[in-house]
């Protein structure tokens, strides 16, 4: 409520073609013997990459203007409970690869639906992600955890008309908006 009612926000979306993300995803997972890698897999690495070649977009507010940049992409991931939602951290997320980070976020859901996470696995991160395309949900707008200062919010990727070279194709959509508290 107080980060929604206290700072403007701006909202950007985009939709992104994914089609070549999924054959890489399924190439990989093809080589893999267990534990496959999710399209959010994808997504956290990256954010992780464009935090560090954008640094304005990995920072926090804290109180009376003061702003806190970081050096390192310290991902929290929107994971839903029973009893509201909880975000663990991906940290150091710029420097660990796409298995490592699929297998980290899949353990770190898991203890958080067991109740078992440690509050320094869900307390802090630079930059948050809410993925609800599980769900079926095309596109939405996420509410940014203070103190951080944007989130992403990804939507279902699924099949729509786009125009490629002045013909309608057929491709894999995904929309994904960035918020961000105007400063």
């Amino acid at each position: 409520v107080h980060s929604k009612s206290t700072v403007p926000h701006f909202y950007l979306t985009v939709d992104c073609e994914i089609d070549e993300l999924l054959k890489i995803q399924e190439q990989l997972n093809q080589r893999m013997e267990k534990d496959k890698l999710s399209v959010n897999d994808f997504v956290i690495r990256a954010c992780a990459l464009a935090l560090m070649e954008v640094p304005e977009g990995n920072l926090c507010w804290h109180g009376d203007g003061m702003i806190r940049k970081y050096k390192t992409a310290d991902i929290s991931i929107a994971v839903a409970l029973d009893e509201g939602l909880i975000t663990p951290i991906i940290r150091h997320a710029e420097q660990k690869g796409l298995v490592e980070i699929s297998s980290e976020m899949r353990d770190l859901a898991s203890r958080a639906r067991g109740g078992k996470l440690l509050p320094a696995e869900f307390q802090g991160g630079s930059f948050s992600i809410s993925n609800l395309g599980m769900f079926g949900i095309k596109q939405f707008d996420a509410v940014i955890n203070e103190p951080q200062g944007a989130i992403l919010a990804v939507g279902a990727g699924e099949q729509r008309p786009v125009a490629k070279k002045n013909e309608v194709a057929i491709a894999t959509v995904m929309s994904c908006t960035y918020v961000s508290y105007t400063h």
